[in-house]
């Protein structure tokens, strides 16, 4: 008699980390209808993720990049360093080369939209679990694009965007640089038109995927 043996996939232990409590509800819905996901935890930052990785020891974290303690490119920095064994699937809804190159570089293995179909969540914390990697279509196509020019930017133009990072005017950027506000003025507006930032926010968010500056 012919045996027949059914391969029966390995639970996949998962946690999610976001700073907002109405996104982990959408996804913890989304994926309790999977008999293979066991959720074991949830964080709404990166400092609590640590804390219950260290603990649960999951297979698969989601994070997200956005969150107010810690961002998920060190939070995933941090983990390869302290939980190598847990694999990063980064949830976000920004969809940026520098982002998805930064999150790749700090040893996540996978980079999905948030308003991506429940159907491909599913599969891109399939291929992560089993060791593969996954990308959403239009990050994958961001990967592809020609890289915004941050290569390009002068010493002095990556001075002027620290500043403005930091929330200072025109003027006392130019006071600190000892450079004109009419010069301070024209960096700023150099810088808008190769990274297609002008908010400090947005130039912060930048920086910190760069590197430049921490949580």
């Amino acid at each position: 008699m012919t045996r027949i043996l059914s391969a029966i996939k390995p639970r996949v232990r998962l946690m999610l980390v976001d700073d907002h409590p109405l996104v982990r509800d959408g996804l913890r819905a989304r994926l309790a209808a999977v008999p293979q996901f066991e959720l074991v935890g949830e964080a709404g930052g990166g400092a609590e993720a640590l804390n219950l990785a260290a603990i649960h020891k999951p297979d698969l974290m989601l994070v997200d990049i956005s969150m107010k303690d810690m961002n998920g490119i060190r939070l995933t920095e941090l983990l390869r360093e302290r939980c190598p064994n847990v694999k990063v699937l980064i949830l976000s809804m920004y969809d940026n080369h520098e982002y998805v190159t930064s999150a790749m570089r700090a040893g996540a293995k996978g980079y999905v939209l948030k308003d991506a179909g429940s159907q491909e969540i599913i599969a891109a914390i399939d291929a992560v679990a089993a060791g593969g990697s996954y990308y959403s279509a239009t990050v994958a196509s961001a990967l592809v694009a020609p890289k915004p020019a941050s290569d390009s930017l002068t010493d002095r133009e990556r001075e002027v965007l620290m500043l403005l990072a930091q929330g200072l005017s025109n003027k006392a950027v130019a006071q600190q640089l000892d450079i004109s506000v009419r010069t301070a003025e024209a960096h700023r507006l150099s810088l808008r038109r190769k990274l297609g930032i002008d908010t400090a926010a947005g130039l912060v968010k930048y920086a910190m995927a760069q590197g430049w500056i921490k949580d």
